[in-house]
Parts: structure tokens; C-alpha cells; sequence
């Protein structure tokens, strides 16, 4: 009986934990959603009330609609994030599944070297990647954002996926080679819809910090053809002057793509997540 009763408290201690953790972590969204529905005033002197009759107003949508190209900012950050996401997503897999799959001389250290880029932030070679670019000539263009992107996402991608493929059958992968599969076969009609969790997982974990990025838009395509979504808002940001409003409702209009895709992978992800703590 007393153990049954301690894993009972155990177990509403951590339901505890995650829901203090999870009100924290809904917190600035539910600040920022709101006070976009607000008027100026009502921002200030009540930002954390919910919109009343007296104090809603869409003035901060019509001025992002309206004044800034906000289409195109988000067309921007849709075709940099789901380009940066595909090729990390196939590129990854594959050479996950070449660690994970043949052994060979250098095996454990070429899997070290790609894991590396784990632990060093790509914003450490700004001005080795800048002035690569520009040697390219691809300074302000959408392709300087995807290299990059791509560059970054592709060690977390082969660690992950790597591990997952090392849990795939051989006596699967073997019975396709005897009825005449070749290696790309086997790798994307057998190996890719059994690790669809992983890869579910590598999707949201590269795309949450390609779309809220700031730094390389900045830095590799400020014009205004080819900004984002993140760095577009800041057109509404002054010296002397900010547009509350607008600010806002841009953010509140960027987190959609990041919430409609948590809903649509949630079950792969939560998958991908604990898979590794109940086998």
C-alpha cells in the first residue's frame, strides 16, 4: 500500500512539475497573442487582461497586412524552412544510414566529426560564411539561407537518425537484398516509413530555429526581397518610435506555421521522443 501511495505522489509531483513548466512556456505566447487584439493603451495599462469590447482592435493586423509585405516575408521564411528541412531530412538520412548501416575504416570518427556540429554553434564562422557568400555571389538570396540552414541542421539530423536506423531490423533489410532490392530501395521503401517518428522529430527540432532566426537573414539576405518573417517585423521597430501593435501581430501571425505543425507531427514527435525510454 505504501508503495502504491508514494508512486501516486511521485507521479502527481511530476504532473506538477510539467504543468508549472508548461504555463512558463505559454506564457510570452499567451502575452503576445493577446496584447496584438489590443489597442496601444490597453497594452500598457493592462497587458496581461484579455481583449474587452472597450479595448479590441485590429489595428495591429491591417498595419501588417496593409503597410508591410508581410506576404512576401512569409513566403520567404516558408520557402527557406521547408527547402532547409527537406534537404536536411534526405541528406541526413542517408548518410545516417551509411554510419548505421556498413562498417568501414573511420566509421566511429566520421560519425564523431558530423556530431561536432552539435556542440559548435554555426554562428561562431559568421564572417568565414559571410565572406563565402560573397565570394559566390549569393549575398541576398534565399539559396545563402538554405546552405546554411542546411549546414546546421544536418549534425543534430545524422545523430538522431543514426540511432533509430541501428534499431531497424538486419533480417528486414537482408530479405530485401534477396529478393533484388538495391540500396536505395531498401533505404527509402524499408528503413524511412519504420524511422517516420525520427523524422518527424528532426522536422520540428530544424524548423522551431530556422523560421525564429534572426542572425543570418540579417547578416546574409537584409534586402528587401528576401527577408523573413522574423526580420521583417523589425521594420515596425524605431529608434525613437515602436508600432507595439503591428510587432505583435506579426509574431503572433509567425508562430502559426510552428503550432499548425506541432499539431499535424505531435504524435510522431512524442513518438520519436520517448521511443529510446521504452525499449
Amino acid at each position: 500500500m505504501s508503495k502504491a501511495r508514494n508512486s501516486t505522489i511521485r507521479t502527481g509531483l511530476v504532473h506538477v512539475a510539467l504543468l508549472g513548466y508548461t504555463l512558463i512556456a505559454l506564457f510570452p505566447v499567451f502575452l503576445t497573442v493577446v496584447n496584438s487584439f489590443k489597442d496601444r493603451a490597453s497594452i500598457f495599462r493592462s497587458p496581461l487582461s484579455v481583449p474587452l469590447p472597450s479595448t479590441f482592435s485590429l489595428i495591429g493586423y491591417q498595419t501588417v497586412l496593409g503597410q508591410g509585405n508581410f506576404a512576401i516575408y512569409f513566403e520567404n521564411s516558408a520557402i527557406v524552412t521547408i527547402s532547409s528541412i527537406v534537404i536536411v531530412l534526405l541528406f541526413g538520412a542517408m548518410a545516417a544510414f551509411a554510419l548505421s548501416e556498413y562498417r568501414f575504416r573511420g566509421n566511429l570518427l566520421t560519425g564523431l566529426y558530423m556530431a561536432i556540429g552539435i556542440m559548435i554553434p554555426i554562428r561562431l564562422g559568421t564572417v568565414a560564411i559571410l565572406q563565402g557568400m560573397v565570394a559566390a555571389g549569393l549575398v541576398n538570396t534565399l539559396t545563402a539561407l538554405i546552405l546554411v540552414y542546411t549546414a546546421q541542421g544536418l549534425p543534430l539530423a545524422i545523430f538522431i537518425l543514426s540511432e533509430f536506423m541501428r534499431t531497424v531490423s538486419d533480417d528486414l533489410k537482408n530479405a530485401g537484398r534477396i529478393d533484388g532490392l538495391t540500396e536505395y530501395a531498401i533505404f527509402f521503401r524499408l528503413v524511412l516509413p519504420l524511422v517516420r517518428p525520427a523524422m518527424a522529430t528532426v522536422a520540428v527540432f530544424t524548423m522551431i530555429p530556422i523560421w525564429n532566426d534572426l542572425w543570418f537573414p540579417l547578416i546574409l539576405a537584409p534586402s528587401e526581397a528576401t527577408k523573413t518573417v522574423t526580420l521583417g517585423s523589425q521594420i515596425f521597430i524605431g529608434q525613437f518610435v515602436t508600432n507595439w501593435n503591428a510587432v505583435l501581430a506579426a509574431l503572433s501571425l509567425a508562430i502559426l506555421p510552428i503550432l499548425v505543425l506541432y499539431v499535424i507531427f505531435s504524435r510522431q514527435l512524442i513518438r520519436g521522443i520517448t521511443s529510446g525510454a521504452v525499449k
